[in-house]
């Protein structure tokens, strides 16, 4: 398969792209893995810290069964295998933001295996495997001010997952589409918020380039810790792109450390990558290992809560969405809620799928993933879906009456109405108001007149566009079209 990447140095069909993505996921536990402490997004620095995050001597870390709850839990909602017994190890290291000299972490025995992550793409649907999922702990957090560089430990501990990819991926696309699928699961089955803007996502992307058709793979780069799916598809284009180059000029691909820089849509070379025995792993001595029980994990079956594909059918049985609408309702835990508020608002079936038509075409981009909040409350959205199903507002009229409620914080049924009266949105249904709009709007058009005369009936809508013009797009079309129809035929 060729790559997608914007590449001017020839044709892309000459190389592909292999690309496998490992992604830290923080569960939702609202504490440290190993310790009680409680971090907060935007904390002040260092003040989420004790001596177990911070590796003091003689301090020993406790593991979190809450943690271990939503690794299982993510494991069940990708289809993994989940190891009945698992176990920690140390990944040895030094870096200033690794307080303790290493990162506990799991290698040998991981807590999951296998699964899954189901990407819908222009070439259609496919499920990427994966490798694993391991649990392990947060580094801190480097802030470099200058020519200084600053040290927040406040992250130092905090519970993450790993999720693995098998390199299967081969374009830019298909990478966003596996990362926005992935937290949509991971969202609903409530293992974590996936706020890339927080850091509670973040993605190290591995990228090759190889013939295409080829077996073998090439030189791999790792791009580390891209934290928004535009600037992974970004990131990749850019580095397939310069793999690409290098090829094409006979040279040969050092394997690099590299990350994205946002300003100017580049990868850089931050380091030759390690090889796996830098980092001397060995069980970690101080944790024993996790096994689960039968009747733990019977508990923790029961408790998964529904998954995105299966709230998708709810919708649909439920409020009769169409099947392609729900998949977008579905995208996040927060826009199910949403839409379900608004639908649950609505009195009847002809409100419920106006509110959907206009939730989708005017709310939905509205919606920040990172920071959700409603734009508009569900009873101002039934307001204005009431008007549009009783045929008193056109559809570009109800979507603008969305967004003067939304700029007035408006709430009520009442505000809908109330503001589409004062605003002159409400159709124009009324043959005696609305004939000297037609009249003129004929009289000004003589050439289109005589062409739907002649036979050419697409003239028509050029007289309609300016009925719908004069009137602010208040004109009922149906009616319009009719009453040129008469005038034009008399």
């Amino acid at each position: 398969m060729a790559t997608s990447a914007n590449n001017t140095s020839g044709p892309s069909a000459e190389y592909e792209a292999v690309i496998g993505l490992e992604v830290h996921v923080e569960l939702k536990t609202g504490r440290k893995i190993f310790c009680s402490c409680t971090p907060r997004f935007g904390d002040e620095p260092n003040t989420a810290i004790c001596p177990i995050c911070l590796g003091m001597p003689g301090a020993l870390p406790v593991l979190s069964d809450e943690a271990v709850e939503l690794a299982v839990r993510a494991g069940l909602a990708l289809g993994c295998t989940i190891n009945r017994t698992s176990w920690f190890d140390r990944k040895n290291y030094y870096y200033p933001d690794l307080p303790k000299g290493y990162q506990i972490t799991q290698l040998e025995r991981p807590v999951c295996v296998g699964g899954a992550v189901p990407i819908e793409t222009s070439a259609g649907r496919r499920e990427i495997p994966l490798v694993r999922i391991h649990m392990e702990e947060d580094a801190g957090k480097l802030i470099h001010r200058g020519e200084e560089t600053l040290i927040d430990y406040n992250r130092a501990g905090v519970p993450l997952i790993e999720i693995v990819s098998e390199p299967a991926l081969r374009t830019p696309e298909e990478a966003k589409a596996y990362l926005n699928s992935l937290r949509r699961i991971l969202s609903y089955a409530g293992v974590s918020d996936c706020r890339m803007n927080e850091g509670s996502l973040r993605c190290d992307v591995n990228v090759s380039v190889r013939p295409a058709g080829s077996e073998e793979y090439g030189i791999k780069c790792e791009i580390k810790n891209v934290n928004s799916v535009n600037y992974v598809g970004r990131a990749l284009e850019e580095e397939i792109s310069r793999q690409t180059a290098l090829l094409r000029a006979g040279e040969e691909v050092e394997a690099q450390t590299r990350r994205f820089n946002e300003d100017t849509g580049k990868t850089e070379k931050m380091r030759v990558k390690e090889a796996f025995v830098d980092y001397r792993y060995y069980t970690e001595p101080n944790l024993p290992a996790i096994v689960l029980t039968d009747e733990w994990m019977r508990r923790t079956e029961e408790a998964m809560p529904p998954l995105p594909d299966e709230a998708a059918r709810c919708l649909t049985e439920r409020f009769g969405v169409k099947r392609e609408n729900a998949a977008l309702l579905t995208s996040s835990v927060f826009i199910t809620e949403y839409f379900t508020a608004c639908a649950e608002a609505c009195r009847n079936d002809g409100e419920r799928s106006a509110a959907e038509n206009l939730f989708i075409g005017e709310l939905l981009d509205r919606i920040d993933p990172d920071a959700p909040v409603r734009p508009l409350e569900p009873e101002a959205l039934a307001g204005v879906a009431e008007l549009f199903a009783e045929g008193k507002i056109v559809s570009g009229n109800a979507r603008r009456l969305i967004r003067l409620l939304a700029e007035e914080g408006a709430g009520s049924r009442e505000d809908a109405r109330r503001t589409a009266e004062e605003e002159n949105l409400l159709k124009l249904a009324d043959r005696d108001a609305l004939f000297p709009y037609v009249r003129d709007a004929v009289e000004a058009s003589p050439r289109a007149a005589e062409d739907y005369r002649r036979g050419k009936t697409a003239a028509l809508k050029q007289i309609l566009g300016q009925v719908m013009r004069a009137t602010g797009g208040r004109a009922d079309p149906l009616l319009t079209e009719d009453m040129i129809r008469g005038l034009l035929e008399k």
